[in-house]
């Protein structure tokens, strides 16, 4: 892992309101939808740079709270849905990085995030600001946390 500034950048999608409690649970977890829903229905040019992001905003309290997330594209080709956006905050981020079969890398990375900043030598605080998942490709993915 590693600390980078990160500019602000608009992203477009589908948004819903959720939980970690609820995203455990496959019978009320959202996240999963949205990815579906996402992929069916708007055209991502990967070949022109465009790219796909998870962006976790408008935390109620910490990682126990609600929150906002919206799965999308920082450039929409095509979409047969109406988009929201929203903006990732410029500001410091620790990087989070792993390779291998999606979703589960995105599960292992979450897990140990929650793990590294619930350590007692922590020396990073969390901002609860936006954070977000940045898809490198289909096998590699960064997971970027607002840090104070």
């Amino acid at each position: 892992m590693h600390v980078i500034q990160v500019n602000e950048k608009t992203i477009f999608g589908l948004v819903s309101r959720t939980n970690n409690e609820n995203e455990i649970n496959p019978k009320l977890g959202k996240i999963a939808g949205l990815v579906q829903k996402f992929d069916a229905s708007v055209g991502v040019n990967y070949r022109n740079g465009a790219r796909v992001y998870t962006v976790y905003s408008e935390y109620e309290t910490d990682s126990s709270g609600n929150y906002s997330v919206l799965v999308g594209t920082d450039k929409v080709e095509s979409s047969t849905v109406e988009l929201k956006n929203v903006k990732i905050q410029e500001g410091n981020y620790l990087v989070f990085s792993a390779q291998g079969q999606v979703p589960n890398i995105v599960f292992e990375t979450w897990s140990k995030i929650w793990n590294y900043f619930e350590s007692e030598n922590c020396p990073h605080i969390r901002a609860y600001s936006t954070d977000f998942e940045f898809y490198k490709s289909q096998n590699e993915i960064e997971i970027h946390i607002a840090i104070k």
